[in-house]
């Protein structure tokens, strides 16, 4: 099969096409068809895709962990999921991910895919939406009434993270800039700071929870909006490797949950949540999307690459 690997250059981690063999399903594990799959840029530098779980270092890993597809086999453990259903989910950081033809992941991480949506669009909601209602209500305990701040409300994660909010009942503020500023208010932002004409931490007050997907210099300026007994979640890569402790104690990284899947799933084909595609590109335009260099965008949502 086709996929994409991951090699050291002397300007980084780059990505280069690969024919290896397809994988097979253990007792346990499902096989995916890989349909379309979530770029995230940063990847390419997490810890899990350069290093195996036992700490040594990891070659020719296969990024994009969240993917669109249909199952195209299953161990002979594996119950609840037939041969070609549409679904969509996650697999392991540590193992190969769905930027190839086929994928390995296990039942408990995937999900019926929403029949409203095509695979490119399905392919932007894994890492995005189950981020922000993680970050959100599993560890930042956002209550209805309280008031959040959203820093990035128009970014993949940022976009879930002002609708999951405000279907709640929460108060949401978001910062984004100039091009996106409408989009957010119409996806139920309450406030939205435009960061290229303002700066929030001149009006900004009274928080109950920050939700950080931008990290650095924006995350730093965060914690004086915050009340006394405010919180402050995030998730921006840089947070992995921080000594801050009040960064390292309040940062996450996603996890697969099946549950949460199907709600999302729920809430999208019912017409409470929407997703945006701010790019689709071939197989073959991968390198470019990792990259960043991808000419034709929506400038809001999230990349995706399709494999089939």
């Amino acid at each position: 099969m086709k996929a994409m690997q991951i090699q050291s250059s002397g300007q980084g981690p780059t990505l280069h096409r690969a024919e290896i063999p397809q994988p097979t399903p253990g007792p346990t594990e499902v096989l995916i068809q890989v349909h379309a799959a979530g770029v995230t840029p940063t990847e390419l530098e997490w810890y899990p895709t350069t290093r195996t779980k036992t700490g040594t270092a990891r070659l020719n890993a296969i990024p994009g962990h969240e993917f669109s597809g249909v199952v195209a086999a299953v161990g002979k453990d594996v119950k609840g999921l037939t041969l070609g259903q549409e679904v969509y989910g996650m697999n392991d950081w540590f193992v190969d991910g769905a930027t190839a033809d086929f994928c390995l992941t296990i039942p408990s991480s995937v999900a019926s895919k929403p029949i409203t949506l095509t695979h490119e669009e399905t392919a932007t909601l894994p890492l995005g939406a189950l981020t922000s209602w993680q970050g959100l209500f599993d560890h930042g305990k956002l209550q209805p009434g309280e008031r959040v701040l959203v820093q990035g409300g128009s970014g993949a994660v940022g976009l879930f993270a002002v609708q999951l909010a405000h279907r709640h009942g929460s108060y949401v503020i978001a910062t984004t800039s100039t091009p996106n500023v409408s989009l957010v208010k119409s996806l139920g932002a309450d406030e939205v700071v435009d960061y290229k004409t303002a700066h929030f931490q001149d009006t900004v007050r009274d928080i109950d929870l920050v939700f950080d997907t931008v990290g650095g210099e924006t995350r730093d300026l965060s914690w004086p909006v915050l009340k006394p007994s405010g919180r402050m979640i995030t998730v921006a890569a840089d947070g992995e490797n921080s000594t801050d402790p009040r960064i390292k104690n309040n940062y996450f990284i996603v996890e697969p949950n099946q549950q949460q899947f199907v709600e999302v799933a729920r809430l999208i084909d019912g017409g409470f949540l929407k997703t945006f595609v701010n790019a689709a590109v071939p197989f073959d335009q991968a390198p470019v999307a990792y990259a960043g260099k991808v000419q034709d965008k929506r400038g809001y949502g999230k990349v995706v690459v399709t494999i089939f």
